[in-house]
């Protein structure tokens, strides 16, 4: 048998249902490769094999797979425009019990974000924020709160003095902010999507996808909106197909359903 990248991708989806044919190869195969050769081992055999037994190495590879960058309120401008228009329009249109959606959250910086932004629209105790991930990893550590300060430079001055709490150079995120939001793990690429959603945040996450993994999701957020529900992404990605697939471009960065 020829343990090539082909043999190995199958193996990692055996044993973990991540789909590595969704993600562009070249720039994957790479970070894989890099991180094995950091392990001191030789072959992708002996590396799932490694995986198999080894529940910390196993863990390290998932976190390495996945793509933590992550930041409160990252791109105000785009926040400023959820603040005064979207969230106004959707309580508007569905009222105060808003279904949103942060997926594919990290570290839990933007559902997090979402729970602030909201407070000014609505009494805290009526946010309810569903965030999924992949990896189990940052989910633990978001559900933790305790985050660096570099992380925490968009962040309102008005929130970073009511809801965070410095401890040694890190800041802890309040309790009441993090009861509002519940962490859950899901793949994008294979399990099923959350229906009735009026918001869906999920931003510079799917640029590492192909393009036919991003059109696949990218219907399928379509699909789990309610009508008149918005899809938020980020501001270095587009979905080049919107009208085919249903969606009505609002701007360069929020896509609604009709």
């Amino acid at each position: 048998m020829t343990y090539d990248y082909e043999w190995f991708k199958k193996a990692v989806f055996d044993l973990t249902k991540i789909d590595l044919s969704a993600y562009k190869e070249k720039q994957m195969k790479r970070r894989i490769d890099t991180l094995i050769n950091k392990n001191n081992i030789v072959g992708y055999d002996k590396y799932v094999s490694e995986l198999k037994i080894n529940k910390t190495r196993f863990e390290e590879f998932v976190n390495y797979l996945t793509i933590n960058v992550s930041e409160f309120y990252r791109n105000p401008g785009q926040w400023d425009i959820l603040d005064k228009e979207v969230f106004p329009y959707m309580i508007g249109k569905f009222g105060k019990s808003l279904k949103i959606w942060s997926a594919a959250c990290s570290t839990g910086d933007e559902p997090y974000s979402l729970v602030m932004a909201l407070t000014k629209h609505l009494p805290l105790n009526q946010i309810k924020i569903f965030a999924t991930d992949i990896d189990k990893q940052v989910l633990a550590k978001a559900k933790v709160g305790l985050y660096n300060e570099k992380s925490l430079a968009g962040v309102p001055a008005e929130f970073k003095k009511k809801y965070f709490t410095k401890i040694g150079p890190s800041f802890q995120i309040a309790d009441e902010i993090k009861r509002q939001v519940e962490f859950k793990e899901h793949n994008l690429l294979k399990d099923t999507y959350p229906a009735g959603n009026h918001l869906i945040v999920c931003r510079n996450v799917l640029i590492y996808f192909t393009e036919d993994a991003k059109t696949e999701i990218f219907k399928k957020f379509f699909n789990s909106l309610a009508p008149g529900g918005h899809l938020f992404i980020g501001s270095t990605e587009q979905i080049i197909n919107h009208a085919e697939i249903g969606y009505n471009r609002q701007n360069s960065f929020f896509y609604g359903k009709d």
